[in-house]
């Protein structure tokens, strides 16, 4: 089983999902799943999860990321980006450090924002984008997000070249929209390029023709637990082990997390196992274990 993590540069033009099923059948997988959703517009990094390592895709997804992006300015789209159709236009204002300054203080830090329709929400079971792509638009509620860094990098009479590092759940779209709405214009993306997913943030990204010639030989892979980096640690006994895997919850001998959070398992050898959740009084219960035989590859 090809058990592991691969950090695609993820293409434009193409889907996440599209990106993720040709690496998933290039590897033979059987089961795989992707860190995140860029869209076809987007480049940059894009994890990569294969079979047993889907199964630490909630703890990578609760990561901070960071963007790189342009802001066209006097033009919005519908989609909120290059792909949509220009609906409303207005004059740009003179683009003066004080006055971006200002609009982009006002974006740092817990704030508010409504997801854009073009997104993959549901409502009553449908995504959001099939309600938009037939122009029928729904109320949706704010969500509060955190964006931890927002600068500028670049500015011409038009536009902007922004990074931005934010937790999870941020719409850059829809950032970028809001920013140009207090500079007193309308706005969309040109450019739009993850650099990094925390913790991912120090590793190299490959293109999908390098991770493509690299499935041949079952390489470029990360071990699943290279993305639980900061997480406590538990080393269990052989007996220990047999009862994790029928679940059964095992004292720790390491320094107590505080409870509720997740804790790796490592056997006698020093072998990952999977994730288990801290209990009250030094328990561990097991909640998501890589199976004995990827663990043995």
């Amino acid at each position: 089983m090809p058990n592991g993590i691969i950090l695609l540069d993820k293409p434009t033009g193409l889907t996440s999902n599209g990106a993720l099923q040709r690496v998933r059948r290039a590897y033979g997988a059987s089961s795989a799943g992707h860190v995140g959703t860029l869209d076809p517009m987007a480049t940059g990094m894009l994890p990569l999860c294969l079979d047993e390592a889907t199964k630490v895709i909630a703890e990578i997804e609760s990561g901070a990321k960071c963007y790189e992006f342009t802001v066209q300015l006097g033009a919005r789209t519908g989609t909120g980006d290059a792909e949509g159709q220009v609906v409303e236009q207005q004059p740009i204002p003179p683009l003066q450090p004080a006055l971006i300054e200002t609009a982009l203080a006002g974006f740092r830090g817990t704030i508010q924002q409504v997801p854009p329709m073009y997104s993959a929400l549901k409502r009553a079971g449908r995504p959001l984008y099939e309600l938009a792509r037939k122009g029928i638009e729904v109320e949706r509620a704010a969500r509060t997000i955190e964006i931890r860094r927002l600068e500028l990098l670049a500015v011409r009479p038009d536009a902007l070249d922004l990074v931005c590092e934010c937790a999870k759940g941020t719409y850059i779209r829809v950032l970028g929209e809001d920013i140009s709405t207090a500079l007193g214009t309308v706005g969309h993306l040109t450019r739009l390029r993850r650099a990094w997913v925390e913790p991912f943030r120090d590793m190299p990204m490959f293109s999908l023709d390098a991770v493509l010639a690299a499935a041949a030989n079952a390489s470029g892979l990360l071990k699943p637990e290279v993305a639980l980096r900061g997480l406590p640690e538990a080393r269990v006994t052989a007996e220990q082990v047999v009862a994790l895997r029928h679940g059964q919850a095992v004292r720790s001998e390491v320094k107590q997390p505080a409870p509720g959070r997740r804790v790796c398992l490592y056997d006698p050898g020093g072998v990952f196992l999977g994730l288990a959740e801290a209990l009250p009084d030094g328990w561990l219960q097991p909640r998501r274990l890589i199976a004995p035989k990827a663990t043995q590859a």
